[in-house]
């Protein structure tokens, strides 16, 4: 199977670009997978893990906070809130960002803005769940 060419942006920098063979990402739907030859596709994206094979190694994972994928035969784009590789995750200032998340939807506080503290809470589960595989 023909490789697929693989990058990830963010307004910050450039994570990634490598050949692949597939990649799994939180589509605004659900996961969603390309593989090559796949039929052109614009979707949003949800936090979550992108997941992409290596060619002839192991799959990796990565962050992603929202933003755009564009897929096609043979490339896929992912254009990013913003990104991080697994192995550049930071697990404990992650376990502690979904606490303080977890802690003020509790409680509730006055002037809370409960949609910020839910995506801030998304995106932490989203970086655990990439840096430590569950």
């Amino acid at each position: 199977m023909s490789p697929v060419t693989f990058e990830v942006v963010t307004p910050e920098r450039k994570i990634l670009k490598e050949e692949v063979e597939s990649v799994i990402a939180p589509g605004a739907e659900g996961y969603l997978g390309v593989l090559p030859r796949h039929t052109p596709l614009l979707t949003t994206l949800k936090p979550g893990v992108v997941y992409y094979r290596k060619l002839g190694d192991g799959t990796e994972r990565m962050a992603v906070s929202g933003g755009f994928m564009e897929a096609g035969p043979d490339r896929v784009v992912v254009l990013a809130d913003t990104a991080e590789l697994a192995s550049e995750i930071d697990v404990e200032r992650a376990r502690r960002s979904g606490q303080r998340a977890e802690k003020r939807l509790r409680e509730r506080p006055p002037g809370l803005d409960v949609a910020r503290a839910e995506a801030a809470l998304m995106r932490s589960r989203a970086r655990l769940k990439a840096a430590t595989g569950k």
